[in-house]
């Protein structure tokens, strides 16, 4: 057979480089630009961001006015321009923002608070960080203390066994009074006057009897009070009760020995705090909650009703799955109840009516009022949240655990739970936000918080111009921006790390 070959004569015809998809140029064509309805998106995008961006950044950098001592620096005549955002009116209210109505010599509590907290709160949030346990602790419950005796002052009067003794002798009398009450009121009542008056005095020996047992506790004390430090007396004789507790509940004190540890050094802290706080003779000055004002009232109310709704939310998700009848139409109906009044009839029935419900002597502060209710209330949404998650979790999951011998208790917090909670992250966070920027509605009870305070700087005739409500509106509203973006941009990083075995 004859070999035949073949060699080109001419060159092969070059073919068109590819489509660049990658940098500033390939960005445009993948994403801006490669269909008609996004090329129609990209233009009506660019024309919002043209005219509005632009104007705002016009009004609050361009055409700004950056220093001045009073509203004459801000108007166009002074100017000779066009005057955008006078920002010598943010500066001259930028403590009044802040602290409200806190008094000047004592505003280093706050900033201490402050600082406080981010130092506790900036470790809890970087993942590599050790000591996760302990600064959840510090945080969570010895940082609330801290700042409620740095913000409001006073000091202590006893601890433990006073505190004990108080609610115990309360309870008595409160069995022992309705008791009386019954009794009363039988005289009035011809019918069943004889059973009311039986009634009411079985309530009275209750409440009789329940003060005989309390008598003792009642003694001690009395002897404690007496004494000349009465504080030190109550926390040693109270870490001395709490410390055999622990070590019986654990068995003894070879296998309660870390844990009896623990208490000891516990213990040891509040003897520290109580010390450089001086909370045994006095503490520091107190101001009242009714001087609070600005920021720090915005971030007591929202960060206090954030942790405190998530167990609230919690303990109501999983009541309202429970099998026990009792705490499932408790739960049910707390959530239903809540949910379905808007939460300025809850700020207005906590701060004005539920006074009216409560004994003569007893108050209740009124900053704290609506914190309790902005809790709860935050709380019956949280439940719901979180039952989505439960509900997401696959029933083998809990017979797997109950196959291995968990208890209920242990399977939920060790297996279904923490599943739930990483379900609905971005859920939970949604509330997180929502509650933040609900806080403003305090305003309408009487409390001062950063909205509330700028309003009340508009009444102030020496920053009184056109453009003092667009400044003051727009600073808060960055404020409010950077809580809200960071929150939002942590729950993300949150979640994908959470969700890592779920990327391909």
């Amino acid at each position: 057979m004859s070999k035949v070959a073949f060699v080109r004569n001419e060159l092969v015809p070059e073919k068109p480089a590819p489509v660049k998809t990658t940098g500033v140029v390939g960005f445009l064509r993948t994403r801006l630009f490669n269909s008609p309805t996004n090329i129609l998106l990209t233009i009506v995008g660019a024309l919002l961001i043209w005219f509005t961006f632009v104007p705002a950044l016009r009004f609050l950098l361009i055409d700004a006015v950056w220093h001045g001592a009073d509203r004459s620096a801000c108007l166009a005549e002074t100017a000779g321009h066009p005057v955008g955002a006078c920002w010598p009116m943010i500066q001259a209210k930028f403590t009044q923002y802040i602290y409200g109505f806190y008094p000047e010599n004592q505003r280093w509590r706050v900033n201490l608070t402050f600082a406080l907290g981010a130092v506790l709160l900036i470790p809890l949030l970087v993942p590599r960080l050790p000591a996760k346990g302990l600064n959840a602790g510090l945080f969570f419950l010895a940082f609330p203390v801290v700042a409620f005796f740095l913000l409001y002052g006073s000091g202590l009067r006893g601890f433990g066994v006073n505190w004990t003794t108080s609610v115990l002798t309360s309870l008595a009398d409160s069995i022992g009074g309705a008791g009386d009450g019954l009794m009363r009121a039988s005289a009035s009542v011809p019918l069943t006057g004889s059973l009311l008056w039986a009634l009411g005095k079985l309530i009275a020996l209750i409440g009789t009897a329940v003060a005989y047992v309390v008598s003792p506790l009642a003694w001690l004390n009395r002897q404690i009070q007496d004494s000349s430090r009465p504080v030190w007396a109550d926390l040693a004789i109270t870490a001395l009760i709490v410390s055999v507790l622990v070590i019986y509940l654990a068995g003894g004190l070879r296998t309660g020995f870390r844990s009896l540890m623990a208490t000891l050094l516990t213990f040891a802290g509040i003897a520290v705090v109580i010390a450089v706080m001086g909370l045994d003779h006095g503490g520091l000055p107190i101001v009242d909650t009714r001087q609070w004002g600005g920021l720090l009232v915005t971030l007591v109310v929202s960060v206090t009703g954030i942790v405190a709704s998530m167990p609230i939310g919690i303990a109501l998700a999983l009541g309202r799955r429970s099998t026990i009848p009792l705490i499932r139409i408790f739960s049910i109906t707390f959530i239903e109840f809540w949910r379905g009044v808007p939460l300025i009839t809850v700020l207005f029935f906590a701060t004005y009516m539920l006074p009216l419900f409560l004994p003569g002597n007893v108050t209740v502060d009124g900053l704290l009022r609506a914190v309790i209710g902005t809790a709860l209330f935050a709380g019956a949404y949280q439940a719901e949240v979180v039952r989505g998650g439960l509900q997401a979790i696959p029933r083998g999951q809990g017979e797997a655990a109950s196959a291995l011998g968990l208890s209920w208790w242990k399977m939920t917090a060790l297996i279904v739970l923490p599943q739930a909670l990483r379900h609905v992250i971005p859920g939970l966070v949604n509330s997180f936000i929502a509650l933040f920027k609900d806080t403003t509605l305090v305003s309408i009870v009487a409390l001062f918080d950063l909205l509330g305070s700028l309003r009340a700087s508009f009444s102030d005739p020496t920053w009184s111009v056109p453009n003092t409500l667009f400044t003051g509106f727009a600073f808060t509203g960055l404020i409010y921006f950077a809580f809200c973006f960071g929150m939002s941009r942590y729950s993300l990083f949150v979640e994908h790390r959470l969700n890592a075995h779920r990327r391909n």
